[in-house]
Parts: structure tokens; sequence; C-alpha cells
């Protein structure tokens, strides 16, 4: 788990246009939660001398090919600008992605690479790819790191009966499908990135609607969630390493981060009401909002004769007093519980969920 406090929270989350450096916390750290004990571990950082240390974000982990007894970790890392603090607001995050190496047990991890390039500029989650030297991310706005662009794809007005944009009134169905600012005007700014460590990196996919969580499936696809329009973007891997599209999975709701438990199912995080969740929660952590957790999986059912070829379930959703602001979801299958966490959530919420 990527860990940090609180307290920082409502300073220092680039994705959601919070860009206040000097109230960052310098206390990110990866946590191991071992499901055998229930107990968390904190691991301690190896060779990672650098002065602006962590900020910690989207994150995978993959057991290394060429070293089958250790363990890769891929952090977002959200550091400060190189101007100062004071300019956070102005010039964004000085974002990077790290890579660490653990082995199962161990109390450290020992620092290995930092991919800094052009295209990573607003990297929200990575997905490893099954080979050490690559992986894929997230760009959740593009590149664009400040102003309207991250202020206003992240609103969500499926609660809302009216509102007003520039000179459109705009009277919204409540049981409508959920709508925003990207979805209504169409506008595909983020995209997926690709980096190499000896290619480099480049774009991947783009005109991509809130590129949010991104996962490789048990299938070799790659699923990205859409933070904002309530979909999931399905691409293939292409030999020169784009992404195709090749379907889209329809859901009642926004989705954040994406997992794959041990039968290949997807699970997500479903922001039950994302405008409580952004404006409120990530503001004032200690106030509750409703978490929910999805599964999709494909249609074996009647449905599928009729062009459903996707089952979404909703498994869970509570009103936030067990799970609070939920922003990633994972599933065992086998020892079948159900774990939910979030960005500024007060703990690991453990749940026995029989599916």
């Amino acid at each position: 788990m990527a860990c940090s406090t609180q307290q920082s929270r409502p300073h220092w989350i680039p994705a959601t246009n919070r860009l206040n450096a000097t109230g960052k916390s310098s206390m990110d750290y990866v946590a191991f939660f071992d499901p055998s004990t229930s107990r968390i571990k904190r691991l301690e950082t190896e060779g990672f001398k650098f002065s602006r240390g962590l900020s910690l974000h989207g994150m995978d982990i993959a057991r290394s090919r060429e070293h089958p007894s250790e363990l890769l970790i891929y952090l977002v890392n959200h550091r400060e600008p190189l101007e100062g603090k004071d300019d956070g607001r102005e010039v964004g995050a000085d974002s990077v992605v790290e890579i660490f190496e653990t082995k199962p047990g161990s109390d450290t991890m020992r620092y290995i690479a930092t991919f800094k390039d052009s295209v990573i500029v607003t990297p929200n989650d990575i997905a490893a790819t099954g080979d050490e030297m690559d992986f894929y991310f997230t760009n959740d706005h593009g590149f664009v790191k400040t102003g309207l662009v991250c202020l206003f794809s992240f609103f969500d007005f499926s609660n809302l009966n009216e509102y007003i944009v520039g000179w459109m009134r705009i009277d919204l169905d409540l049981q409508a499908r959920r709508l925003n600012i990207d979805a209504l005007l169409d506008l595909g700014w983020s995209n997926v990135g690709y980096c190499h460590a000896h290619k480099g990196c480049k774009v991947a996919a783009d005109n991509i609607v809130g590129a949010n969580g991104i996962v490789r499936g048990s299938d070799g696809k790659y699923y990205v969630a859409s933070s904002t329009s309530g979909r999931i973007y399905v691409f293939e891997r292409q030999t020169d390493d784009s992404l195709v599209l090749t379907d889209l999975i329809p859901l009642e709701r926004s989705v954040d981060n994406l997992s794959i438990d041990q039968t290949g199912a997807i699970w997500g995080a479903g922001l039950v009401h994302a405008l409580h969740l952004v404006n409120v929660h990530f503001e004032t952590p200690s106030i509750n909002t409703p978490s929910s957790a999805l599964r999709i999986t494909l249609n074996e059912g009647e449905g599928s004769y009729f062009g459903e070829k996707y089952k979404v379930e909703k498994i869970f959703e509570d009103s936030g007093e067990l799970a609070s602001g939920s922003t990633s979801v994972a599933y065992d299958s086998k020892r079948k519980k159900l774990y939910l966490h979030g960005i500024a959530a007060p703990h690991l919420t453990v749940c026995d969920v029989e599916v």
C-alpha cells in the first residue's frame, strides 16, 4: 500500500488540483499487509537519498522475471517543484515514477531507478507489464498540470439537478447517466503512457476521458478506469507497445482504481458521490463519504446473447461508516476477503465477502 498522512491530503493531491506543497507530507511510505496474520509492516527504503522524498499516489507490484524471488515496486512520486514549495500552485508537481525491489517478508525496499520524462506529466496509476524493463501509466490530466482542466476534470454532476456552464443551463435528470465536464464536452485530454528503460517513454493511447486506474488483466489486456465518465476502456498491446482500444465497459458510476483477483475478475472502486469525495472528504478527511466495490467479469449468462459482453456487479456499498472514501479495492478469492482503502481514508477496511 502507498501510504501518507490524512493531514497532508487537503494540501497535496495533484490529481485533484491540490497543489499547496508547503503542506505536503514528508512521511510517505510503502506498507505491506500480510493477509495470513492481518499485520501491516512499513518498508524502510535503502539507497533512496533524494531530498524531495516520496509523495505517493498510484502503484503496482510485479514479480521479477530475471529474479523470481524478488518483487518490483512501481510508485508514482509527486515531488514538489524544483523551483520550491511555494510554486506548486503555479507550475504543478514534478512527478516521476520510482522503482524499488524487495522480497516477500523483507522489512526494506531497495531503490532501483527513477523514470523522469516529458511524457510523465500527471501520472496517476501504473501497470507493470511482466517485464521489469517497462510499464504503462495513466496521465489523468494529460499534459496539463494546473488550471481549469485540472479543476473541472473531476467534477461530477450526477447529483445536481441544474448546472451552469458558461451561457448554457443544463437540466439534468437524476436518473440519467452520470455527467461531467469531460463527458459533456467529450474532451478526452487524458492518456496512457509507456516507458522502457532503454527506449524511453511515449504516449501509448490518447483521447481518454478521465484516465485513472490501470491494470493488466489475466488475459494480457490493459484496463483503464474513467473516474469521470463511468466506463472502463479495454486496450490490447501492439508490437510497437502502443495500445489499441478494443472495447468499452459501461458502468453505473465512476470508478477509480482497478485490481485483478486470482480468478481473473476485475474489481473497481466505485465512486458513489464523486463530488462529495473530492470536494468534501479530500478537504476534510474526517468527514465520511460512501464507498463501493464493483466486480466485472465476462458475461456467461443470457445477457451475453443480447450484446452484454460484461457482467457488472455491485458487491459492496457503505455509507462511509465502515469504509470511507475508498479509491482502491482488492479481492482475495482464496480467503474470500475484500480489502478497501482510499487516498485520504483513515484505515484499511477488510470484509468477509463470498462471490
